[in-house]
């Protein structure tokens, strides 16, 4: 009986603790807003990785609502982490794949305007431009990234030379 009663209090113990560190809610403390920033960027990460795979397989509505859900958690990770380019590169990618090109380049401005080498931020701002045909200004992103030594320069490089065939 009394190791029953022991099994049974560590088992209310531990749920206790669990649900005090859970999803990082209005409950104070500085590290549960941390926790949440992050996790609100990286859910939306997985959601932008599961909508490309379903583009891949040409399931394109059902991509972006993924799109559209991982934007909404980027906007609410931006509210309370303005400084932080990887937000604002996701929030224009996302919003370039719903087709919502109103803000679009606005975020990736803001996202260079903290980090002006950003490399995601400079390919994805010139593949926009290569989809509003706008070249000179996707070169300029192109030159940017000459010497980065990366994929993001191939990439947008290919982009350019075949005006966007390549999409992704």
């Amino acid at each position: 009986m009394k190791k029953i009663l022991i099994l049974i209090s560590s088992i209310l113990i531990s749920t206790s603790l669990m649900a005090a560190g859970g999803d990082g809610g209005s409950s104070g403390g500085s590290s549960d807003n941390g926790d949440s920033k992050a996790s609100l960027y990286d859910d939306a990460v997985k959601l932008v990785n599961r909508a490309g795979k379903l583009e891949k397989k040409e399931k394109t509505e059902k991509a972006k609502k993924l799109y559209s859900q991982a934007f909404k958690k980027l906007e609410k990770a931006y509210k309370s982490d303005k400084k932080n380019p990887d937000v604002l590169n996701y929030m224009g990618f996302t919003s370039r794949k719903i087709g919502n090109f109103e803000k679009v380049e606005e975020f990736y401005l803001k996202g260079l305007s903290i980090k002006p080498d950003h490399n995601g931020i400079n390919e994805y701002l010139g593949e926009l431009y290569v989809q509003t045909n706008r070249i000179d200004k996707a070169n300029e992103r192109l030159e940017v990234l000459k010497s980065c030594n990366c994929e993001e320069y191939g990439e947008l490089e290919l982009i350019i030379k075949t005006r966007g065939t390549k999409v992704y």
